[in-house]
């Protein structure tokens, strides 16, 4: 059995997360005026993280206090025991939305072995950041958090002090360009992929997989990150964002529409998003193409599928599981079908367990979850890494949120690896999903381009 790689990384004070792990930790806040968090971010160093929700939660941290990180099938046991270790000596002084929490993944196959693009991504990696700006609409705070009081003190001023002069908004920026882009995945690959997963649901095996790829883009010049969030903030404001940077490695980033999961006591709020139609020229064919994606026959299956397999995985952690009705959610380019599910948990439940009852959704692996499962990874050609996974942030209560990074990519200096996925059923025609893959990629392929 695989066992967890430990912690590493350094605090901001220097000393390694392993010995802040089995210390008490002080984490102290203040309340701040307007900053742009992008600004701040730019300058930090090391490790960084940035979440922000449609509903107007923003944290950017930076810093690695704490590292957690477990590979194999017990990963998520892992992390919940690295972790307990740590939040139970936390003393945390200041507001609950500004208190300490843990950022960061997991890859999509418990397996994952780091590699191009991925290196620095372990199969499970969260990280407590030393110093936290969180906003919502109520006001903004500076959280500093080490292995004494003093400490946290010093470390709250000194960031305050270096942060209150700088300007409330930051520009968006300007597309870095794009040079050239190359698919991974050959065409030859893809049809072969593609057919293997239909023969396996004509054969029964199957009823739905999702199959991905990746896409290469060779930029002009380095890009931004966190202009280019902004910037898809702009255009998609009903999304979520995130970024992760694990010290000098690459940077994983996106704006995805789908919620994986919420818990918040003993409350949780997840959705099933499947089915799509694109938004029309006007507000008449909108419309229109909306009530086609309410009345399709073949949507409104692969939809119940999805919704009745989520209901399936929370059933043995909830006491009561509720579905609302199927409903449309438009973005800027797209519409898709969503239902809203809400459960009631029984004592105890972490929003771990919760990720790894739901992980992967059926929306990005496919039905039954563990065929769907297997044949992602003995056809596809390339590391999904963090790609459809989840990602978000837990705290010392178990509470939490996660989203599933598609919309996403990893960015290392002047190149991008952006992914993106179809889903495969039983009359999938190789050539046209294909063609519609490349589709995906415009979110952030639109924000890249000069």
């Amino acid at each position: 059995m695989d066992r967890p790689s430990g912690q590493r990384g350094r605090g901001a004070n220097g000393q390694a997360a392993t010995e802040l792990a089995n210390r008490r930790l002080y984490s102290r806040t203040r309340p701040v005026g307007d900053v742009s968090f992008g600004t701040v971010l730019e300058q930090a160093a090391g490790t960084r993280f940035q979440w922000a929700t449609a509903d107007g939660l923003e944290i950017v941290g930076w810093g690695e206090l704490v590292r957690f990180s477990a590979r194999g099938p017990t990963r998520f046991d892992d992390i919940r025991t690295q972790a307990r270790a740590t939040f139970d000596e936390l003393d945390h002084a200041g507001p609950d939305v500004a208190r300490p929490r843990a950022f960061g993944g997991v890859a999509f196959h418990d397996g994952h072995e780091p590699r191009a693009p991925w290196e620095g991504f372990a199969a499970a990696t969260f990280a407590i950041p030393s110093v936290m700006l969180t906003r919502t609409d109520d006001g903004t705070w500076l959280t500093a958090t080490e292995s004494t009081a003093e400490a946290s003190t010093t470390q709250l001023e000194r960031w305050h002090d270096g942060i209150s002069n700088e300007p409330a908004m930051r520009s968006s920026g300007t597309p870095p360009g794009i040079r050239e882009s190359r698919r991974t995945t050959t065409r030859a690959e893809w049809i072969d992929g593609v057919e293997t997963a239909i023969g396996r649901i004509v054969a029964g095996d199957l009823e739905k997989v999702v199959l991905a790829q990746a896409l290469e883009v060779d930029l002009e010049e380095s890009v931004d990150v966190s202009a280019t969030l902004e910037r898809l903030r702009r255009r998609y404001p009903n999304c979520y964002r995130f970024l992760f940077q694990d010290g000098e490695s690459g940077t994983f980033f996106g704006a995805p529409p789908e919620r994986l999961v919420m818990k918040a006591g003993d409350h949780v709020r997840t959705e099933a998003l499947a089915g799509s139609v694109p938004r029309g020229e006007s507000p008449e064919r909108d419309d229109e193409l909306a009530e086609q994606l309410l009345d399709s026959e073949k949507i409104g299956h692969e939809h119940d599928l999805v919704t009745e397999t989520i209901r399936e995985q929370l059933h043995p952690l909830s006491s009561t599981v509720s579905v609302d009705d199927p409903r449309v959610k438009r973005l800027a380019t797209i519409q898709h079908r969503w239902t809203p599910i809400e459960a009631t948990l029984e004592n105890g439940t972490h929003v771990l367990d919760l990720v790894e009852a739901l992980h992967p959704t059926p929306a990005v692996g496919g039905i039954p979850p563990d065929v769907a499962w297997e044949t992602i990874r003995s056809v596809e050609s390339f590391d999904r890494g963090w790609y459809a996974a989840p990602v978000g942030w837990f705290d010392a209560d178990g509470d939490g949120e996660f989203a599933v990074g598609i919309r996403s990519g990893v960015a290392r200096g002047d190149t991008v690896t952006l992914f993106a996925g179809n889903g495969i059923v039983a009359d999938s025609d190789p050539d046209d999903e294909w063609e519609e893959v490349l589709l995906k990629y415009r979110p952030i392929l639109d924000e890249l381009e000069a």
